[in-house]
């Protein structure tokens, strides 16, 4: 039970908590989340500090009580000689100047040397009361309780003063930081979270144009979720990418039954995870394994798509990727864990031979199953990398991988090589071996999980390029190169709204049309066209991906355009302005301000 005087610091410095009850009101009327009590309220800094200053403060309250109740009962004299004694409060008043050292003298009258002496011995305890005070005062300073009481106090603080949509990302890893890094290019806000403290340092070190708050605790409990804002009414997603898949699992859990009504996307490694976190609602799960397999086989049938979809999906400050060209014929792949078998599943799928080299299989008399570790060189000559087109090295430990790259390098200079790298400071030596198709999860994530944040129609048209073919693909990639050169293209979203394209809804209501291509030429250069490339068109639901120049235009429309920022700004000059539309629909100049329109209207 809380002290009164804890209550009343309480309602002093804090907020007043609100009613669950009140809340699920406001939610069920469809207005914005309230923020529950945050947990921080329940262990409070101003409790801990009152707990850890306890008996030194009543140390100090005792020092001057007595020193105080002695001066009022010493006896001293006036200025005239008489017996007299100090009121309560002319010794309150002199303790308190003696105790700040301002030293204003005796008062009001001279002491006596019974007087100076009790004061004496008063000093002596009041410096020692407070040398006391003064030392605990240090050790909680240093106290780890007392540093990560303030540390959350600070941080609830900085998420409840954003004011504007932010992504929580639980988990600060390679993945997470990368996450965090691609958010903030892109003008996002982020709340970041991790158990470990070492990969909060590293964020709080990264370059970042916006404050990031963070702090290290766990995410398997709620209350720390709710702590990081997963109830702020500006929370728009939250990103569970710990390698943990328990602790993923917790935040879908967390999110599904506490707050259903923001978007969750996790990371599962496993397929028993996948299934767990798909009971509770509809999460957006994503598996680096999964998804390296399905790129694997995108780049075999279609290596322009592939390079398609690295290049639309990369981090901002990235470049074009290199055109990944897997060849045909038998593979080897090395190590059939979770990684090794997913992608050995996968090459089987597209027709072509594949030899596993298995440390864990038993002996068998199947000739594209070898028992024993790549690393023997009598078992890769068995596996026969001279006949092999390439080789994937699967295992878990990225020492093993590249030894095992080497040998087979040796043997063939020729194969094609993915690899499973598992900790990113070894990506320049997976770079000197000579991988083609590196595995790395940090990657495969990002390119999954950023455009499902930023741009979700973009994820729906990369879902569909696979099945539009070489061609297609390579024409699209001409196309995108023509504007942006190697730099990773600007992605948005346009609705023919009232808001976002008031010019074109006007030339709507008139009656007349538009058609998608009248958009992207230039009027001034017929040559020209504005460096935007539509990628999909909604309307009503239904998706028309990559639409041509012919297509016909209508209110209400969402067109997904990838291009440059100059491009993104004069389409969005083209949408908000009724002379720049009719210059470019039309070819005539449109009175723009108001008097002028009035006169055009006159003369008509």
């Amino acid at each position: 039970m809380s002290s009164s005087l804890f209550v009343a610091l309480q309602r002093l410095f804090g907020s007043e908590p609100e009613s669950p009850d009140a809340a699920d009101g406001e939610r069920a009327n469809g207005e914005r989340r309230r923020e529950p009590p945050s947990p921080i309220q329940a262990t409070s800094t101003i409790f801990l500090v009152l707990r850890r200053l306890r008996p030194p403060l009543i140390a100090l309250i005792l020092i001057y009580a007595i020193a105080v109740l002695g001066l009022t009962l010493v006896p001293g004299v006036d200025d005239q000689g008489r017996p007299w004694k100090m009121s309560f409060f002319h010794a309150f008043y002199f303790m308190t100047y003696t105790a700040t050292s301002i030293g204003f003298g005796e008062t009001p009258y001279a002491f006596s040397n019974a007087q100076r002496m009790w004061v004496t011995l008063s000093i002596y305890l009041a410096v020692l009361g407070w040398a006391y005070t003064i030392a605990t005062v240090l050790w909680m300073l240093r106290d780890r309780s007392f540093r990560h009481a303030v540390a959350l106090r600070r941080f609830a603080g900085r998420v409840r003063a954003l004011q504007e949509p932010f992504v929580l990302i639980a988990g600060c890893g390679h993945a997470g930081r990368r996450l965090a890094r691609s958010l903030d290019a892109l003008d996002w806000r982020v709340v970041a979270i991790d158990l470990a403290q070492e990969r909060i340092d590293e964020l709080a070190l990264a370059s970042l144009r916006a404050d990031v708050p963070a702090l290290a605790i766990d995410a398997r409990n709620p209350e720390n979720l709710l702590l990081a804002g997963l109830a702020s009414p500006w929370c728009s997603t939250i990103v569970a990418l710990t390698n943990d898949d328990e602790t993923n699992l917790a935040v879908v859990m967390t999110v599904a039954l506490r707050h259903p009504d923001v978007a969750v996307i996790a990371r599962a490694d496993s397929p028993l995870a996948a299934e767990r976190m798909r009971a509770f609602g509809e999460p957006m799960i994503i598996s680096p394994f999964d998804l390296y397999g399905d790129y694997l086989r995108v780049a075999l049938s279609s290596p322009s798509s592939m390079q398609l979809i690295e290049w639309l999906t990369a981090d901002p400050l990235a470049t074009r990727p290199p055109l990944r060209t897997p060849p045909r014929g038998r593979w080897i792949v090395c190590g059939h864990g979770r990684f090794g078998g997913e992608v050995a599943a996968d090459l089987r799928a597209e027709g072509l031979a594949v030899t596993v080299v298995d440390p864990a299989a038993t002996t068998t008399d199947d000739p594209a199953i070898i028992a024993g570790s790549a690393t023997e060189a009598a078992v890769l000559a068995a596996a026969k990398p001279q006949d092999a087109v390439g080789l994937v090295a699967a295992t878990d430990e990225d020492t093993i991988n590249l030894s095992v790259i080497a040998a087979a390098r040796r043997l063939n200079a020729s194969l094609y090589i993915l690899a499973r790298q598992n900790e990113p400071a070894n990506a320049p030596l997976f770079r000197a071996v000579g991988v083609d198709f590196p595995m790395i999860p940090a990657h495969i994530l990002l390119h999954e999980v950023l455009p499902r944040i930023v741009a979700p129609l973009l994820a729906r048209f990369i879902a569909a390029i696979p099945t539009l073919g070489e061609v297609w693909a390579s024409a699209l990639l001409t196309r995108l190169a023509r504007h942006c050169g190697d730099t990773v293209p600007a992605r948005w979203r346009v609705r023919l709204d009232m808001t976002e394209a008031p010019a074109l809804v006007r030339w709507f209501a008139a009656g007349r049309g538009i058609l998608l291509g009248d958009l992207l030429h230039v009027r001034d250069d017929v040559s020209a066209e504005v460096a935007a490339v539509p990628l999909l068109l909604v309307r009503e639901g239904e998706a028309i991906v990559a639409p041509g120049n012919d297509c016909a235009l209508a209110a209400d429309d969402e067109i997904l355009f990838a291009g440059t920022t100059a491009g993104r700004r004069a389409l969005a000059h083209l949408f908000e302005s009724d002379a720049a539309r009719d210059w470019t629909l039309s070819g005539r100049h449109a009175p723009s301000g108001w008097i002028w329109r009035r006169l055009a209207r006159t003369g008509r």
